[in-house]
Order: C-alpha cells, then sequence, then structure tokens
C-alpha cells in the first residue's frame, strides 16, 4: 500500500514538473521574443486603446533584468495603460519587429532595480529619475488567444 500511495505520489510530482516545463517553454517560445537579446535597444513602442481616442503608439525606454523586459513609466504613459481597453495586453515594437499580444504586469518590487539600470543605461535619467514614475511594469510577450 505505502509502495502504490509512494508510486502516485511520484507520477503527480512529475507531471505538475512536466506542465510546469510545458508552460515555461510556451511563454518563452513566442517567435522573436528575447528580452536579453532587447538589452541594448534603446526604446519601445507600446500600443493603447482608449475609449474616445483610439489607438496610441508610446514610446519609452527599455531595462532588462535578470532575462526580463521591464518599461518605467510616467504619468501620462502610465495613465493610457490605466485606460487601455485591452488590458492587460498592449502590442509592442522593438528592435524591428511588432508583438501584437504583450502583457503588461505592474512590478512595484521592482521599480529600484528597473531604475537602476536605467540611471545606468541612460544618461538623461539624471534628470528624468527626479520626474513622477507611478508604473514599473514587466513585459511578456504571449500567444493570441484563439479567436472564436
Amino acid at each position: 500500500m505505502k509502495r502504490s500511495l509512494f508510486r502516485i505520489a511520484a507520477v503527480c510530482i512529475g507531471v505538475s514538473l512536466a506542465l510546469a516545463l510545458v508552460d515555461r517553454i510556451s511563454v518563452s517560445a513566442i517567435q522573436g521574443w528575447d528580452p536579453n537579446a532587447f538589452a541594448n535597444q534603446d526604446t519601445l513602442q507600446f500600443l493603447t486603446v482608449e475609449p474616445g481616442e483610439g489607438e496610441h503608439w508610446s514610446t519609452v525606454w527599455v531595462a532588462v533584468v535578470d532575462g526580463q523586459l521591464y518599461v518605467r513609466l510616467g504619468d501620462r504613459a502610465a495613465g493610457r495603460i490605466a485606460r487601455n481597453t485591452t488590458s492587460p495586453f498592449v502590442k509592442v515594437k522593438i528592435a524591428d519587429q511588432q508583438f501584437d499580444h504583450v502583457k503588461v504586469e505592474p512590478v512595484q518590487d521592482m521599480a529600484d532595480k528597473v531604475a537602476a539600470v536605467m540611471a545606468e543605461k541612460y544618461w538623461f535619467d539624471k534628470i528624468v529619475r527626479h520626474m513622477s514614475h507611478p508604473l514599473t511594469a514587466r513585459l511578456t510577450a504571449e500567444e493570441s488567444a484563439p479567436s472564436h
């Protein structure tokens, strides 16, 4: 009996690990999405859609921390994200590529790390860092949801 329970537990753990690996592979397997390759890019553009205004492309600085892509947004860009009708997704243009389904995830706990990368990367950050930046966000490309 104990052996059977042990085998069942081992199979369940193995299946859980396999599912986690498949999920990680599918997230990172978006054609062309490679945050480490974007580390040398100065900016990216993201598309938001606002009620009454429609589509708007914003251009912002980028930071890569631990293999993840981040943006630090000022009041205007953060407001566009807040009012975005396609939330939590935007379109992103970076490195001559466009990604149509990028999740914007607020990560205020990363604000200091992202600010440090920006300070090192952009000389003009000596001034910009003193402005309001209400949103630090991680950007992650995902597969588009299937249309029904």
